[in-house]
């Protein structure tokens, strides 16, 4: 019995002793949580939160699998998006320290081939201005976004052909593109890929075995969340993993709560981890550091204690409620996340979010950052909520008060069958434009958009969704130009706000003929001058005028040839009532020239 009675005693103190240790910081947030999860309709987060080298609290809630109500637990695994970059920055950071690296060096020195749109840029631009995001270069996020390529190579040529809208070092403009590059340059020094790198460099020594940095791994992990939309700010719909393929330096990580814990351990005790240094403490000092501003703003008159907006490397800094904050955010398909610490406080925060373009990280990270740091507690709830509706009702006002600059009563120049044919940009990529019974329907790496006509020849573009239809609530405007013929040549359409139109140009859909097809309309005509149409290579027409280069034709259907090299101009080939060619029809737009073919 006094064993008993002892052991009771015992086991009565130890629970004693642990609920006096329960951090009372956290009371409650069940409560807040669940009421952010219902009124911002997301299916579910992970948070966690470490407090010098522990980590002190860790939660799921609501579902990683809204469908069947499975919910979250702090092992699923979800897209982090642009949290990523933090982690590509960090392997050149520890490449300076080896000094196989000179964040002041141009960018060429280390990808040779790369090069900018004008030679200035291409020598000038380095490594600090490319981890600063002050090229000169906006986003650019079509580009890999709707053409994405396995391909470091073709995304690389892409690069040439991006237009600056400011001056070098002039403005900050975020630009997924230059991180892409700077994956690129660890790769070129390592020898390695950037998948092996932030394995080698950052998942192995931190134990981090809940990350990858791929969809198909992804894929196999055992607790993944889905990613959700929110339409009409009413329906929860499941969306499609989103593949960033080669611009994986840029936001490709897949992670846990877990594992992203041991991440801001790293960098809220100067770069080590269980007194292992993983990144060096003076790259660490510097990227955690204002390196370009954001924005110049004085603080708003309802929140006065949030001011400054600066970027690191891979990093936003800002002061928050007087403590100094180091975050990034992270969006991709269906998944919303926020990586945070406070360097003074030794504290980090991480929450990952399986909801697209979602309010509910930030909501989350300044409702435990509040009691964390012993702060008056603000409704950070109500005051986003709040804040969010007014700003869409402000839009719809907008969106009422907009005139319409529509030309009633106008038709195409053109029969709608003109207009199909593939379109390139060499910043973009090709889409395809093509008859589908009465409509134009655009094909644009994985989207698919139905053009409705505005006025004269602009159409506006509205993505096809699967589960939705089209929506025609948001278009993009493109506008067709025709050749001095008079024949569709290509289109313009608004894909960076701050430079002018992007031009598509159409290219001529050729068709290969045989060599006895082609020998049909060999021969010599009279135009004043002997013109020649003679085979090369056995499978090539060309076009041969005196005291001009040769011109090579390709066939495009019915007896007609465009030139190779030069837009707008063809040769239509005549036949008798018998099928023999008799005559060769120079179409260029300055008129159509007959030469007569002789015997």
């Amino acid at each position: 019995m006094r064993i008993f009675l002892f052991a009771s005693f015992l086991l009565l103190n130890l629970t004693s002793i642990a609920q006096s240790k329960k951090d009372n910081r956290f009371a409650g947030l069940d409560t807040a949580f669940s009421r952010v999860l219902k009124e911002w309709k997301a299916p579910g987060f992970a948070v966690a939160v470490v407090e010098k080298n522990k980590v002190v609290y860790a939660k799921g809630f609501g579902y990683k699998d809204f469908e069947n109500k499975i919910p979250v637990t702090v092992h699923t695994q979800f897209a982090i998006g642009s949290c990523t970059k933090a982690f590509t920055a960090s392997v050149l950071g520890i490449l300076r320290k080896d000094g196989k690296i000179n964040f002041d060096s141009a960018a060429i020195n280390y990808i040779p081939e790369l090069r900018f749109s004008s030679g200035a840029l291409t020598t000038g631009v380095t490594i600090k201005d490319m981890l600063t995001h002050r090229t000169g270069i906006p986003r650019y996020d079509y580009s890999w976004y709707l053409w994405s390529s396995e391909s470091e190579d073709s995304l690389l040529r892409r690069v040439r052909y991006m237009e600056p809208s400011y001056p070098l070092r002039t403005k900050w403009q975020y630009n997924n593109w230059m991180y892409f590059l700077l994956g690129v340059t660890g790769e070129r020094l390592t020898g390695k890929s950037w998948h092996e790198n932030i394995r080698n460099y950052f998942f192995k020594p931190l134990g981090m075995t809940e990350s990858n940095t791929n969809k198909k791994d992804h894929e196999l992990y055992n607790d993944i969340a889905f990613g959700y939309g929110l339409k009409d700010d009413s329906i929860i719909y499941k969306m499609d993993f989103y593949n960033i393929a080669g611009m994986a330096p840029a936001g490709s990580i897949n992670s846990t709560v877990t594992d992203m814990a041991k991440w801001v351990t790293v960098w809220i005790n100067g770069g080590k981890y269980q007194n292992a240094e993983i990144i060096p403490a003076s790259y660490i000092t510097e990227a955690e550091s204002g390196q370009m501003v954001i924005s110049g703003a004085l603080p708003q008159k309802e929140t006065p204690d949030l001011y400054m907006a600066n970027y690191g490397y891979g990093w936003m800094v800002s002061s928050y409620r007087g403590h100094y904050r180091v975050e990034h955010g992270g969006n991709i398909d269906g998944f919303s996340a926020s990586t945070s610490f406070f360097p003074s406080d030794s504290i980090g925060i991480v929450v990952l979010v399986n909801q697209n373009g979602s309010s509910v990280p930030s909501i989350v990270r300044n409702i435990i950052a509040d009691r964390v740091l012993k702060l008056k507690p603000k409704d950070w709830q109500t005051e986003s909520k709040q804040a969010a509706d007014k700003a869409k009702e402000t839009a719809k006002k907008a969106e009422k008060s907009m005139s319409d600059n529509r030309k009633r009563g106008t038709h195409p120049s053109h029969a709608i069958a003109d207009y199909t044919g593939s379109y390139s940009n060499p910043a973009f990529g090709s889409f395809t434009i093509s008859l589908k019974k009465d409509s134009l329907m655009a094909t644009a790496g994985s989207k698919d958009l139905y053009l409705r006509h505005y006025h004269y020849d602009v159409f506006e573009g509205f993505v096809k969704d699967e589960k939705f239809g089209i929506d025609t609530s948001d278009g993009v405007k493109m506008q067709f130009y025709m050749d001095e013929a008079g024949d569709i040549r290509g289109l313009k359409t608004q894909l960076e706000p701050l430079l002018p139109p992007m031009d598509f140009a159409k290219t001529v859909t050729t068709k290969e003929l045989s060599k006895d097809s082609l020998q049909q309309y060999t021969g010599t005509y009279d135009l004043g001058m002997e013109i020649k149409v003679i085979i090369r290579n056995d499978s090539t027409l060309f076009m041969i005028v005196p005291g001009q280069p040769d011109y090579e034709l390709q066939y495009v259907g019915n007896d007609r040839f465009a030139l190779r090299i030069l837009s707008g101009y063809y040769v239509q080939f005549v036949r008798d009532e018998k099928g023999k060619i008799i005559a060769a029809i120079s179409q260029q737009p300055n008129g159509n020239f007959e030469a007569k073919k002789k015997n």
